[in-house]
């Protein structure tokens, strides 16, 4: 996979959405104001950057989110509009590097970084796959110690 071969620093993605209450951090668990919660407004900040990015990379690759450092610094009300932004500012290798930020209709309402990075889909569904059958089977072992009793 040539991570490189299409992206480069400079692209940019957007997206947007009218806060509604579905949006606000006491429906989604974070707070109990009812103002756009700090994890709707990532989600955006990282929709934009996959916005960015998606119809560039190879087939069969996705980008999965790595690491945020975000600062949410003004609330948003019901109602108000908030377009998010993000710009890839690095490429090293399979990690994108994005800075992101967020306007409601009156100001910027948050801003940071955001990485990505770019996965083979069948790899990593392999991969997650595996996770998820390890789970299982320790689960099994679990129940069968449970019902023969403590070791001796």
């Amino acid at each position: 996979m040539r991570a490189g071969a299409e992206l480069k620093a400079g692209l940019k993605g957007s997206t947007e959405i009218v806060v509604g209450t579905r949006d606000t951090a006491p429906h989604v668990g974070s707070g109990k104001i009812k103002v756009l919660a700090t994890p709707v407004m990532v989600n955006l900040m990282e929709a934009a950057a996959l916005n960015a990015v998606e119809g560039l990379l190879p087939a069969g690759h996705q980008t999965v989110g790595t690491r945020l450092d975000i600062s949410h610094i003004a609330a948003t009300p019901v109602g108000m509009q908030v377009v998010a932004h993000a710009e890839l500012v690095r490429i090293d290798g399979r990690r994108l590097t994005f800075r992101v930020s967020a306007q409601d209709e009156r100001e910027t309402i948050g801003e940071g970084v955001h990485e990505r990075i770019v996965v083979n889909v069948e790899r990593f569904d392999q991969r997650t796959r595996e996770k998820a059958r390890e789970k299982t089977q320790e689960k099994t072992q679990e129940k069968a110690r449970e019902k023969t009793g403590p070791e001796t």
